[in-house]
């Protein structure tokens, strides 16, 4: 299949997903079939998303991160890691945030320019920087979602107006385990990409990487003074979704931030 095909594959089957499981909120079709249905074509949209990605980031020369590839790898791997969790959790209503992010991320990279400046080497220590990087901002955007999905449940719950969401998602106290494991997983991730940062990257403290370095060091404060707080005061609820949603948006920024900056703005 050509690129934009698969592109167009991925988009429908991503939005037939979606669609599953908003038909299940909606009451025309049950919450386990509506989960099973969406799963079925969250992972064919991951097939085809994963395919378009190969072709169009990997390269001889190396890994082509661009602005609008990152975005795409960045849902593609949030979704993935969806369908995977899917298999012994029941978190398939993650899909209502990630599944149209995905869409829009690989949209995104096929419509868009790839500049051709901003090839990753392949076969580098630095490898690992990257890898760590990717992987934290993947499991902490979960985490986010999570959050948010958290807040959801918490609203509807205490307008007494939950309806199919008490199908759809698990309770409470679920949600809340399932949002500290992913930001402790991506906590560990981000120490680790923070730490081969400084141990690979030959000039971590130049002009293009001091705005990224010093929003990454923030969110990962963040982070730690959430589970800091989780143990030792026991924090949950608003404060764990306030404190998630805070770290993540540094995150963004560090990242995505520098990103539009250099590419869309200096054009670099």
């Amino acid at each position: 299949m050509t690129h934009s095909l698969l592109n167009l594959a991925a988009a429908i089957s991503y939005a037939g997903a979606m669609a599953a499981l908003i038909t299940g909120l909606s009451g025309k079709l049950s919450i386990h079939r509506s989960e099973r249905l969406s799963t079925l074509l969250g992972a064919i949209a991951v097939i085809f998303h994963g395919i378009a990605l190969w072709q169009g980031v990997w390269t001889l020369n190396g890994a082509n991160l661009a602005l609008f590839n990152a975005v795409s790898l960045l849902g593609w791997l949030m979704a993935l890691m969806v369908i995977i969790a899917t298999l012994s959790r029941p978190v398939q209503s993650l899909g209502l945030v990630v599944f149209p992010l995905a869409a829009l991320g690989m949209i995104g990279a096929g419509l868009m320019g790839v500049p051709s400046g901003n090839l990753v080497p392949i076969g580098e220590p630095v490898d690992i920087h990257v890898i760590t990087s990717i992987l934290a901002y993947a499991v902490l955007g979960l985490a986010a979602t999570q959050a948010l999905m958290l807040a959801w449940q918490e609203r509807t719950l205490r307008r007494r107006q939950a309806g199919a969401v008490i199908g759809l998602l698990p309770p409470l106290q679920n949600m809340e385990a399932l949002l500290f494991q992913l930001v402790g997983s991506g906590f560990s991730l981000l120490s680790i990409s923070l730490l081969t940062g400084w141990l690979f990257v030959s000039d971590l403290l130049a002009q293009d990487l001091v705005h990224k370095t010093t929003l990454s060091i923030l969110a990962w404060l963040v982070f730690g003074g959430l589970l800091a707080g989780r143990y030792r005061y026991g924090w949950r609820g608003r404060t764990a979704i306030r404190w998630t949603l805070s770290g993540f948006a540094l995150l963004a920024l560090a990242y995505f931030g520098s990103k539009v900056a250099l590419e869309l703005i200096l054009g670099r």
